[in-house]
């Protein structure tokens, strides 16, 4: 059993546990995932870790309440205990090479498993840009934690209440277009952001990564659910990932397959939603 020992609120959508779990955090890198299920009854899924701290021997989970299962994990209190905390999994970032300059671009909850990916590119001699988007101010996240580890830090949202008005692409696209040298972008965020950053990036042939997070299941590579286009071969997002170069992911492909449960999901949110007479 892994105990809860922090919980934070960080929007109307989004929350952060800390979570006891000295074995993963002892060998945890940045960009790997741990595989979760909160009791005997709920199912596996597994989250990008978002934070680890060896000495304290902690794993900080950062995510959207979205279906029956993160909101089940949102409604953990201090002290609650989650039955399967398993990891870490996944191939980490390449974050131990000095590239030069890394933009770091985090879309909404992205900006969560941006941050350590992000703090271990500066801590390697990197120059940091940090580029945090969200639809609107309130959902600006990790806002402080980014700027810190920044040697440049952006910010955009959709209807312009914080930071440039526009998307994550709007300012990447301008630093392009100013001639800055860029050895590397990092992107994580919802899946439609990563492709045009992808897009962005394709034609002044700046290195991409994009983290393939939100395709995974059973993060073990058996159910195939996470099957993924890259460069024409077939991949697995959770062990051949879950961080591939975003130039050659077929993102068309991607978005349809994660609609293939859209159904099944509506259901699930419903039926939690009259159990809990439509609350936590």
């Amino acid at each position: 059993m892994y105990e809860v020992l922090d919980k934070n609120i960080l929007n109307e959508i989004t929350k952060r546990l800390v979570v006891q779990a000295p074995e993963i955090a002892r060998v945890c890198k940045p960009g790997q995932f741990v595989m979760i299920r909160i009791n005997e009854t709920g199912e596996r899924f597994p989250l990008t870790v978002a934070d680890f701290d060896r000495k304290k021997g902690t794993i900080t989970i950062t995510f959207q309440e979205v279906g029956k299962s993160t909101r089940l994990l949102g409604s953990l209190s201090v002290g609650d205990k989650i039955l399967d905390f398993t990891g870490p999994l996944g191939k980490p970032s390449p974050t131990d090479k000095v590239y030069g300059t890394v933009v770091a671009v985090g879309g909404g909850c992205g900006s969560a498993i941006v941050y350590p990916v992000a703090r271990a590119f500066k801590e390697a001699g990197n120059k940091l840009i940090v580029i945090n988007g969200a639809r609107t101010m309130d959902l600006l996240l990790y806002r402080e934690e980014l700027e810190k580890i920044s040697d440049e830090f952006y910010e955009t949202t959709d209807d312009g209440t914080c930071g440039t008005h526009g998307f994550v692409t709007t300012v990447l696209g301008d630093l392009i277009k100013e001639g800055r040298k860029i050895d590397l972008v990092f992107a994580v965020g919802p899946v439609p952001m990563m492709k045009f950053v992808a897009k962005t990036t394709e034609e002044a042939k700046i290195h991409t990564l994009v983290s393939l997070n939100s395709i995974m299941v059973d993060g073990t590579g058996m159910c195939g659910a996470c099957r993924v286009s890259v460069g024409g071969e077939m991949k697995f997002a959770c062990v051949d990932g879950p961080e591939f170069d975003g130039h050659k992911v077929d993102f068309n492909e991607l978005m349809a397959r994660l609609n293939a449960y859209v159904d099944e999901e509506a259901v699930s949110n419903e039926k939690w939603a009259h159990e809990h007479g439509g609350a936590e």
